[in-house]
């Protein structure tokens, strides 16, 4: 007997190997199209002309793959960030399409490279910010393509969390961190060396708000500001008057994403992200292209490239039931036409929606998430995996998730939860995690489990909790506080000691240890909160099996944050898995790594909750 779309297994090479195309740019006059897909197993850069099949790779790399990458505006160099093993210590490199060859623009070692902006108006330029000087601050830099010479343009004193160039690429803003947590923002003439304070956040605005980029005329900025408001709104800030003008705002739901015209840098469009993605069109001359690409396909969707004349855009969209589908779209005849999909694949299958649910935590706060359930099946008494998103200054959100849908095939519903400190829902809701790790913020996942068991959804005794980096300490803290209301636990990359989590950030992350400090616990006056809200001082409560698994070299959350735990359980005879990659840092970028930790974890989910298993 044929066995149905619907109760197919989705293979694990489909859902979470390479794409088979993904991120397509626009080349800036137009003539070529870049995106990325595998070569020899590895995503590389491709690119060839807009309207031909002569694509060829670019690109020669053979370990991680590359994931982020963008045109020069000169048309002639692709520029890409690379680390080695997953440490975070980015390299600038430029492929040069017409001479041919790979440079390392910035060949230093532990030194990590950020793109600050690149300008249509001065094509063989980039701005970058290198921490090469003192590890613990970027300094600003232009960077000349052609030669590769740096020219220092900005140097950080020492708390200075990020920098803002104006449109004519000279660097003029400034964001500072201070003690409590919160944000100033600085802003200088041009041509000038003084800074003078243009904002101040505090510390229960600094995570939701900042600056998007200066007018060009350089009078103005474009700020998120959540100042005299609950979410974070898209307002215009005078710099010479200091006066406010709110353009997009939501009481509930911070601005998301802002659409920026690179030439004149006006804010054309602004999107606020409720359960799903909602545009607010600003610039009137794009308002009938946001109508027509609407109807290009089902999903929300994002201006991913546009050329330089501004007549032909890249559109990327996203649906709960397929990865990311790309579209061209031309804005004369007001027309798109179909790319490709990120994976095409993924047709073959039955795939699951995803929706969106809501509910009120034990304090009457209310909480947020999605749920997604396996397709035409009894969707009743599921055995369910609470999947937990990192950060935690981060949010879920609807769209394709190969989580959602792999627990969704293999037979399990698929809960996630934007508990209290998550971003996105205002900073009421945000603050509100503030000193909450292990306490209120785990609560929020309790009763979010007990309110999938209440609407008949889950079975109370096949729930899995699974999460990475804050959702890895989700994972360990649900086995240690709530080990009654799991069977089993999977662990990626979580912190397990509160105290040596914010003792070994990242020397690049001082600036903001603040925000660590006021929001987690300061491990030098608050060590005994910290230590209650650690997993590892509560090992002996674990009564469900773990699975646990972390890269070698992860800057963030270090390889001694997983072993100390391991080696606890050991102690006690307290059933583990562990799982150490020795390639990889906070998350697992090489593909073989990837189907290496889900073929075990689908194993592991299988022997306690019950699900299927590919093979």
């Amino acid at each position: 007997m044929t066995e149905t779309k619907t109760g197919r297994i989705i293979p694990r090479e489909v859902l979470f190997g390479n794409p088979e195309r993904t991120q397509p740019r626009i080349s800036p006059d137009g003539t070529r199209l870049a995106y990325l897909a595998p070569a020899n197993g590895v995503l590389n850069v491709w690119v060839g002309s807009v309207d031909g099949e002569d694509f060829r790779p670019v690109t020669e790399d053979r370990e991680r793959g590359i994931r982020l990458y963008f045109w020069a505006e000169d048309d002639r160099h692709i520029l890409y960030l690379q680390d080695a093993g997953g440490d975070e210590n980015w390299r600038l490199y430029s492929v040069d399409l017409e001479g041919g060859g790979t440079r390392d623009l910035t060949p230093f070692e532990n030194v990590q490279a950020q793109i600050l902006d690149k300008s249509r108006h001065f094509p063989d330029e980039i701005l970058v910010s290198l921490n090469h000087r003192d590890p613990r601050v970027h300094d600003a830099y232009r960077l000349r393509l052609s030669t590769g010479d740096l020219e220092l343009v900005a140097e950080n004193p020492g708390n200075i969390a990020g920098w803002v160039a104006d449109a004519d690429f000279e660097v003029r803003g400034a964001v500072t961190a201070k003690p409590d947590g919160g944000f100033d923002l600085l802003v200088r003439e041009a041509g000038g060396e003084d800074w003078n304070m243009a904002v101040s956040w505090g510390p229960e605005d600094g995570l939701g708000s900042g600056p998007v980029g200066f007018t060009k005329d350089g009078q103005h900025m474009y700020l998120r500001d959540s100042r005299e408001a609950n979410a974070a709104r898209l307002v215009s800030l005078n710099l010479v008057t200091g006066s406010v003008e709110t353009l997009v705002e939501d009481p509930r739901y911070d601005v998301a994403d802002v659409l920026v015209h690179p030439d004149t840098h006006e804010a054309q469009a602004a999107a606020v992200e409720r359960a799903r993605a909602e545009w607010t069109v600003l610039d009137e001359g794009v308002r009938d292209d946001f109508e027509a690409i609407r109807q290009l396909a089902r999903g929300d969707f994002g201006v991913a490239s546009r050329d330089r004349a501004d007549e032909n855009w890249i559109v990327a969209f996203t649906a709960d039931d397929g990865d990311a589908s790309y579209y061209a779209y031309n804005r004369r005849n007001r027309e798109g036409a179909h790319l490709f999909d990120a994976r095409p694949d993924l047709a073959e299958y039955a795939l699951a929606r995803m929706e969106p649910i809501s509910f009120t935590a034990r304090d009457g706060l209310p909480i947020e998430g999605y749920l997604t359930l396996p397709p035409a099946e009894d969707q009743r008494s599921l055995p369910m995996v609470l999947n937990v998103h990192g950060g935690p200054w981060y949010r879920d959100g609807w769209g394709y998730d190969p989580e959602a849908q792999w627990f969704a095939n293999r037979g399990y519903a698929c809960l996630q939860v934007n508990f209290r400190g998550s971003t996105g829902y205002g900073k009421e809701f945000l603050n509100a995690g503030n000193k909450e790790w292990g306490a209120k913020m785990h609560d929020d996942l309790v009763d979010a489990v007990r309110w999938a068991v209440e609407e008949g959804v889950a079975d109370p005794e096949r729930v899995a909790i699974f999460g990475g980096s804050y959702g890895g300490y989700a994972a360990l803290a649900g086995a240690t506080f709530t080990p009654e209301l799991f069977r089993c636990a999977v662990d990626i990359v979580g912190p397990s000691n509160l105290v040596t989590l914010i003792n070994s950030i990242p020397p690049y992350w001082e600036p903001l240890k603040a925000i660590f400090t006021e929001r987690v616990g300061n491990p030098e006056t608050e060590e005994e909160l910290l230590k209650t809200r650690s997993p590892l001082f509560s090992v002996d409560r674990i009564g469900i099996p773990m699975l646990i698994a972390q890269g070698a070299n992860d800057p963030r959350v270090k390889q001694a944050e997983s072993e100390q735990i391991v080696a606890a359980m050991q102690e006690k005879s307290i059933a583990h898995e562990y799982m150490l990659f020795k390639d990889e840092g906070h998350g697992f970028a090489r593909p073989e790594n990837r189907l290496k930790f889900y073929a075990a974890a689908e194993k592991f989910l299988a022997e306690h909750l019950g699900g299927r298993m590919e093979g």
